[in-house]
Parts: structure tokens; C-alpha cells; sequence
């Protein structure tokens, strides 16, 4: 992908949110040699979730799969406030999906492409991971989706 990251945002019409800080004793984003590990991040936009409720019962997978993408967006908004910039990433190493869901849901990697389909979307070549999806009793504030994100970074010029 020749173009920024920043521009193709622009073009696919997205901006990013300002990144959360942390509510509790952790941090947010850690740094380790070139890799950058997010903490889990919720479906937020305007510091509220964008969904609530579990996957199957009072969300349908089209909800479940937006609900991913606005992960996405917070996982990249905390990668542009530790590094400054989102040229720094390298690549998605690796994203792991939680999906709040009923009993009987089992579609949960439909819903965590909302976020894969997404980070492709916007980093290209870059955007391609390695990915789980897995399906729990219940998120923190009845989130219907948390991603955490394993992200190579380059160096800083």
C-alpha cells in the first residue's frame, strides 16, 4: 500500500476516536522490543458502546460485526496515541475476538470480521493477521465484543 494510512482513512470516510485511557490499574497499550499488545478494546464511539447485550439473544450478527469494526477503530486509535503515528505499524500480528454470547451462538467468526475485514481494509497487506474468536458468558458494561491486538511496529525514525 503506497498511500498513508492516514489517507486511506480519509478515503474510506473514517475518523478515528480520540484513544480511551485506561479506568483501573493497567495500561492501555504496552511496548515490547517491535511488538505493541492493546489491552482489550470495546465497541466505543463518543465514549459510549455502540451495542450492548450478548450475540444471539439481543444482538443479530450484522450488529455483532459493526460492533467489531468500532473495536478495530479503537485498537488503531490506540496504536496513533502510543506511536504517534499509525506509519509505525508493520503489520497486525495477531487479534483475539471475544463475543459476548448466548449459549447456542456459534457464529462468532462472523462477527470478528467486522474487525478483520476492516484492518485489511485500511492497512492492506498490513491488515492481514493471525485471529481467534471466542465466545463468553459476558464483556465488561454488557459490551457485546472486546478485540486485543498484537501489533508489529518499525522502529522510530
Amino acid at each position: 500500500m503506497s498511500q498513508t494510512i492516514e489517507r486511506r482513512l480519509d478515503e474510506l470516510g473514517i475518523e478515528l476516536p480520540v484513544a480511551a485511557n485506561s479506568v483501573a490499574n493497567y495500561l492501555p497499550m504496552a511496548e515490547a522490543g517491535s511488538l505493541v499488545l492493546t489491552s482489550g478494546q470495546l465497541p466505543l464511539a463518543d465514549a459510549k458502546l455502540t451495542a450492548q447485550g450478548l450475540l444471539g439473544r439481543d444482538l443479530d450478527v450484522a450488529a455483532g460485526t459493526l460492533a467489531a469494526k468500532h473495536c478495530a477503530m479503537n485498537i488503531l486509535a490506540q496504536a496513533k496515541g502510543c506511536l504517534g503515528t499509525l506509519e509505525r505499524i508493520a503489520r497486525i500480528v495477531k487479534i483475539t475476538v471475544f463475543v459476548a454470547s448466548a449459549a447456542d451462538f456459534t457464529e462468532q467468526h462472523l462477527v470478528a470480521n467486522g474487525a478483520s475485514d476492516f484492518l485489511v481494509a485500511v492497512l492492506g497487506e498490513k491488515g492481514k493477521h493471525a485471529r481467534s474468536a471466542v465466545g463468553v458468558a459476558a464483556l465488561p458494561m454488557n459490551a457485546p465484543v472486546e478485540i486485543e491486538a498484537i501489533i508489529e511496529i518499525t522502529p522510530e525514525q
